[in-house]
């Protein structure tokens, strides 16, 4: 009666690494490109050129760094299951837009880093879900508009930093639910000072000194350089209906050559349809070859455990009909 009981426990066995490699495949341990720290359920992607998310991120993660890829836009479902994060970093990359609810699933998010992207404008509503953020950096993008209402649900925001970027205003009362906001960065923008609509602005930073950084430094964008704290209403005197979204400013500053990837080649695979295959989110963009190395090793992982799991199936009801 032991060949059964012994047949039994190597199928648990080999079930249970079946279930942790499928979970653990992105980790360099096993063959992938991320780095996972599973104590904390920290997983870092950065700095791998990745031009889509992996699919296999344990839904178990609290903190998940995808800074300095290549990623140039976000599936709507691309974090969905994903309630425990608590940080998520996505800055250094090539976002040039944001689909609505993309955050939506992500309830606990503390920290949301959006740096160093290439975004023009945000979705209404696009931060709503996210109720405990405390930290939201949208700095060195190419935004040119807030949505009325975008911040209002960060009700624990404590830092927003919407420098060096392409505001020329704001919408009236933006900040007014931010009542936990203590570091507002605003320098960098080229505001526009003739118009009524500064005003607010004006207001809010003179309420506010104390969370503005560099209060002076958010000056105006014409040739002047007057700081919006110092314009007067004569000078805001006209009633402007659109702004003027010609005027552009630079949108980053210096990048360590560790993250400049435009200058080396990526590897494509040329199947359409390998990309789906292999279980990533975003099947218009095709993987590199570190993801292809990755996600085959898995996959290869997986048939083998497979196929012990079957022997050991066929191993206990051999040894059951003997009985």
């Amino acid at each position: 009666m032991m060949g059964p009981v012994l047949a039994a426990c190597l199928l648990i066995i080999l079930s249970t690494a079946w279930i942790s490699q499928a979970n653990e495949a992105l980790c360099k341990k096993d063959g992938g490109v991320c780095s996972c720290n599973n104590n904390k359920n920290s997983v870092d992607c950065s700095y791998k050129k990745l031009t889509a998310i992996p699919s296999n991120i344990p839904v178990e993660t609290t903190e998940l760094r995808l800074k300095y890829n290549s990623l140039s836009k976000l599936s709507p479902t691309a974090f969905h299951g994903m309630k425990e994060l608590t940080y998520l970093g996505l800055e250094g990359n090539r976002l040039q837009a944001l689909s609505a609810g993309v955050f939506d699933q992500l309830v606990e998010l503390d920290r949301l880093e959006l740096g160093r992207n290439q975004l023009e404008s945000l979705p209404p509503g696009v931060f709503d879900h996210l109720t405990k953020l405390t930290i939201l950096g949208l700095d060195q993008n190419k935004l040119q508009s807030l949505p009325h209402g975008v911040f209002d649900k960060l009700t624990e925001l404590k830092t927003l930093s919407l420098n060096v970027n392409q505001l020329r205003k704001v919408p009236e009362g933006i900040f007014d639910s931010l009542s936990s906001l203590s570091t507002l960065r605003l320098q960098s923008n080229p505001w526009d000072c003739s118009c009524r609509d500064i005003l607010y602005l004006r207001d809010w930073i003179d309420d506010n000194k104390d969370k503005v950084t560099g209060a002076q430094d958010a000056a105006c964008g014409d040739q002047q350089s007057k700081a919006v704290l110092d314009i007067t209403e004569k000078d805001a005197a006209s009633d402007c209906v659109s702004p003027n979204t010609t005027t552009a400013i630079p949108t980053s500053t210096t990048t360590p050559a560790s993250v400049i990837y435009d200058d080396i080649h990526e590897i494509k695979v040329p199947q359409e349809n390998f990309q789906k295959f292999l279980g990533y989110q975003e099947p218009d963009h095709l993987p590199t070859q570190p993801q292809c190395l990755m996600s085959i090793s898995g996959y290869l992982g997986l048939m083998m455990s497979l196929m012990l799991t079957s022997a050991a199936i066929l191993y206990v009801f051999h040894f059951l009909k003997k009985a």
